[in-house]
Order: C-alpha cells, then sequence, then structure tokens
C-alpha cells in the first residue's frame, strides 16, 4: 500500500470518516495475519528470531513476545 491508497482510504472531507476507520481496522487485522503467516514462513525456513525482528523493525523480544508461545501458530 503507497500514499495514494491510504489517501483513497481517508476519503475526502466529505466522506464518512466512521466508514474509514472500519476500512483501516479491516486493514489492521489483514495486516496482522499476513504478518503471523510470514513469521511462520520464515521459521519453517530456518530463519531465527533476530533475523525475524531486523526484517520486522522490532526487537527480538517483541517477536518472542508476540509469536514465541505460538511458534507454528498464524492466528494471531
Amino acid at each position: 500500500m503507497d500514499m495514494v491508497d491510504l489517501a483513497r482510504l481517508v476519503g475526502t472531507p466529505e466522506d464518512d470518516p466512521l466508514t474509514a476507520l472500519r476500512s483501516l481496522r479491516q486493514l489492521r487485522l489483514e495486516l496482522a495475519r499476513a504478518e503471523a503467516v510470514l513469521v511462520h514462513r520464515a521459521r519453517s525456513n530456518g530463519a531465527n528470531g533476530v533475523q525475524i525482528a531486523e526484517a520486522l523493525g522490532v526487537s527480538k523480544q517483541a517477536v518472542h513476545k508476540k509469536y514465541g508461545g505460538r511458534r507454528f501458530d498464524v492466528n494471531p
């Protein structure tokens, strides 16, 4: 998603902001699912927590907290 797509999501001042917020919530859910699937794939391909953390731009501890106890669970 680029800035044009985000601008389209936000819409114009005449658009209903509640509708845009609902769309944003759905987008967040889809992104969380996609991240979980990709973390699972990375681990299946032998990536370690440090590599995954670097790719996500977070700490190793953040990856462990979010995915450590659910090594292969793709449902966040």
